[in-house]
Parts: C-alpha cells; sequence; structure tokens
C-alpha cells in the first residue's frame, strides 16, 4: 500500500495508478486499475519531471485527485447502463397516477426483468418477467388494471 520505490506506482483503497510510457506518442500517462483488473478504467496524460525524459513522481494529492476522478467514471458509465435498460410508463388506476418501470437486469446466461409500480414515493407491486418483455403504454395499463399479477412472455399484452 502506497507508493512504489520508483515513484511510477501507488496503491491504495482498492485501486492502483501507474505512471506508463504513453505509446500514441511521447510522454507518459497515468492508468488507474481498479484490484484484480487487467485493464485500465481511466489513463490520463502525466507530466514530466524537472529533467524533462522522466515522469514526475506520484504523491498522495495526485493519486487522491486521479482515484476521485476513477471513482466519478465508474459511477456514471453504471449510471448510463442502468438507464440503458430501463423503461417508464406514466399510467392511471381508479386512485390516481401509477408511474411502471421496467428495469432490464443483465446477466450473461439467464437475463431477467422487474417491473415496478410507484405512486409518488410508495411501492404499489414488484414483479419479475421475461427479459424480452417490451413495456408499452398499453402493456403498462393492462398490469396496473390487472391489479399486478403476473407478466407473461417476452411481448406486448
Amino acid at each position: 500500500m502506497g507508493l512504489s520505490e520508483d515513484g511510477r506506482s501507488w496503491s491504495d483503497k482498492g485501486w492502483t495508478a501507474r505512471i506508463v510510457l504513453n505509446e500514441d506518442g511521447g510522454g507518459w500517462a497515468l492508468a488507474m486499475y481498479p484490484d484484480g483488473s487487467d485493464e485500465p478504467v481511466l489513463v490520463v496524460p502525466w507530466v514530466m519531471g524537472r529533467n524533462k525524459k522522466d515522469p514526475k513522481p506520484l504523491n498522495k494529492a495526485d493519486f487522491a485527485s486521479q482515484l476521485k476522478a476513477a471513482r466519478d467514471f465508474v459511477a456514471r458509465h453504471k449510471q448510463q447502463i442502468a438507464a440503458a435498460h430501463r423503461v417508464t410508463r406514466n399510467v392511471a388506476d381508479a386512485e390516481g397516477p401509477v408511474r411502471v418501470v421496467f428495469d432490464l437486469i443483465p446477466d450473461e446466461f439467464e437475463p431477467e426483468g422487474e417491473l415496478v409500480a410507484w405512486r409518488g414515493q410508495e411501492e404499489l407491486a414488484r414483479e419479475r418477467c421475461a427479459a424480452g418483455f417490451k413495456l408499452t403504454q398499453s402493456a403498462a395499463q393492462s398490469w396496473v388494471d390487472g391489479e399486478y399479477g403476473p407478466v407473461s412472455g417476452g411481448a406486448d399484452w
């Protein structure tokens, strides 16, 4: 944990920062790796040291700054994936508006979907369904009208 002897890597809090030679042309880059990964999550240009040949050594402040950037990048990426796998439809029942949300739960072998009905902040119902389910306006209304019963198949109702 901490700085390496050569000043070119720093490990802490589940991450490793490594200063590497920039393969796209001269200079240096800093690569941020989550522990256990061979691929960097973030690669940024790195500054030269005083001799204009070697990279500037890492320090605690540099590591902390790049760690925050890498974590922010990972969080934004996860949010993008979640948004791409979410569909929302607004319908109504006798008591008022209902927001129906379909989330695709990715899995390499058995992906599935989940429908959740909300009235404001109150969860009304939750149901697992096929990953191929298409949440259309009519499908959402049918689910609400059917009192949140099991969802069939992967096609529209």
